[in-house]
């Protein structure tokens, strides 16, 4: 397990995608620019979080276990 800064996706208060990012300012420019296409049934945060992951092929890691969120 390791600490890793997160960007969710969340559709009808349901989360559907999530995306770890190299770092809080980098998720938040991430969270801002998803924003810009506005839907009222889409919401995007950030958190900070404690997850087992895994590292793709191309080197991009993804979220291999549930989060438990330590602040966000």
């Amino acid at each position: 397990m390791e600490i890793v800064v997160a960007l969710l996706m969340f559709v009808n208060f349901e989360i559907k995608e999530h995306r770890i990012q190299p770092s809080m300012a980098q998720c938040l420019r991430g969270k801002r620019e998803a924003e810009r296409t506005y839907s009222d049934t889409v919401q995007y945060k950030c958190i900070k979080t404690q997850a087992e992951v895994k590292t793709n092929k191309d080197g991009s890691q993804y979220n291999y276990k549930n989060y438990s969120g330590l602040n966000g």
